[in-house]
């Protein structure tokens, strides 16, 4: 098991507050120091920024290129792995089109674009990621910009996994993002029966996080800010002993994809639900396909589909990740996957993300490669859509009531 990210969450403002940043990165050698004193591993540390429609009074391409390279700048003389600006807004139509020119003139910003607001989907904005989505892929001649984006649905402030993190409010904070799916892989093979695996994995989950809650805490105390909790996701890397995908078919699915894949990924989102810990973010199981060694050889086999990611997603998950489709992928077709993701997170008052990657000059089938430690090698995913027609087509927010029991 591995600390993915400490991420620290500041108002930068702007222009940038360079007393706040150094503090806010002081910060974040501590925490590290801390934790690797502890024994674990920390993979990165990451800023998340106020996003940046609330920071900028121009939303033109040329002053959010410019607010991202200097905050990238400056997180770097930091010690900051990587910067999240936050998502485009909503209730800031113009913050959208100038993501593409932003993740271009930069190579560790990551952005989110949010398709949901209190009043509900925004179709207009719905639309809007999936153009972000379409013009990213042509950055670079493998699609590999659209890592560091992502459509969000409900997410809240203070979610520490990229791209979906950002900040609110004046006060910073820190949280934890784990990569943890190697205790699933573990508690599974020792147990000999359901009770005893679930049993495992719930007790490895509450060791760590009261340890790490207690070191975190400590650190973020000490400094006079709030600690902001552990998103225990169980997220992979691409290997059999930390993939997610051998964990849930180590419960006893044949093939990922085959059905009671849906039980088994129900069972692990509720063997996180059930272990005591101070939880943030999505805290939920989280499928990503090209960083998951077996998810991605069972894409690659045909046996798991984008609509079986989005059927888990009802039961767990963080949506829809990494997920390699073909290049000539139209933003009409891929807003209609947005929408599903959406209306999800919607009408089940979750959050949910998409983190959809059109490989330029790839159809599905094909065979892809990156040269990229934490992606697995894996085929082009089949993108069964067509353009939204109708009503669907519109520019309108979407109210969708959360299901409820009662009749």
């Amino acid at each position: 098991m591995r600390i993915r990210s400490i991420t620290c969450f500041v108002n930068p403002r702007w222009p940038l507050d360079n007393e706040a940043l150094k503090e806010i990165g002081a910060l974040a050698q501590k925490a590290r120091t801390a934790f690797e004193t502890a024994g674990y591993t920390v993979q990165s540390i990451r800023l998340a920024s106020t996003p940046f429609p609330y920071l900028l009074a121009d939303l033109g391409k040329a002053p959010v290129v410019e607010f991202a390279c200097k905050l990238e700048q400056a997180a770097q003389a930091l010690g900051f792995d990587y910067v999240s600006l936050g998502p485009a807004l909503p209730s800031h139509p113009e913050s959208y089109a100038a993501i593409p020119a932003a993740l271009a003139a930069t190579r560790t910003v990551f952005c989110g674009g949010m398709m949901t607001s209190p009043e509900g989907i925004s179709l207009a904005a719905v639309k809007a990621c999936a153009e972000v989505i379409r013009q990213a892929a042509t950055i670079s001649p493998d699609g590999f910009a659209n890592l560091r984006f992502a459509a969000l649905a409900n997410v809240p402030p203070g979610t520490p996994f990229f791209p979906a993190a950002y900040h609110m409010g004046e006060k910073p904070t820190l949280a934890l993002a784990m990569e943890a799916a190697d205790l699933a892989v573990e508690a599974f093979v020792q147990a000999a029966t359901l009770a005893e695996a679930r049993a495992r994995l719930r007790r490895a989950i509450e060791y760590h996080a009261h340890r790490l809650n207690i070191i975190g805490c400590t650190v973020a105390h000490a400094a006079v800010i709030p600690c902001g909790g552990i998103d225990f996701s169980l997220a992979p890397f691409p290997q059999a002993t930390r993939s997610l995908g051998e964990a849930l078919e180590r419960l006893g699915v044949p093939a990922l994809g085959l059905h009671g894949s849906l039980a088994a990924a129900a069972i692990i989102a509720d063997t996180i639900d059930q272990a005591h810990f101070v939880r943030t973010g999505f805290s939920g199981l989280m499928l990503p396909v090209l960083e998951d060694s077996t998810l991605a050889g069972r894409a690659a086999d045909n046996h798991l589909t984008l609509t079986d990611l989005l059927l888990y997603s009802a039961v767990c998950g963080t949506g829809l990740d990494t997920i390699p489709l073909p290049g000539d992928a139209s933003a009409e077709q891929l807003a209609a996957v947005l929408l599903d993701v959406a209306a999800l997170a919607q009408r089940l008052d979750k959050p949910l993300t998409a983190r959809l990657m059109p490989i330029p000059g790839k159809k599905a089938g094909d065979l892809i490669h990156f040269d990229f430690p934490y992606f697995a090698d894996s085929r082009v995913m089949a993108l069964r859509a067509e353009p939204p027609l109708g009503l669907l087509a519109g520019s309108e927010t979407l109210s969708l009531t959360k299901r409820s029991r009662e009749v």
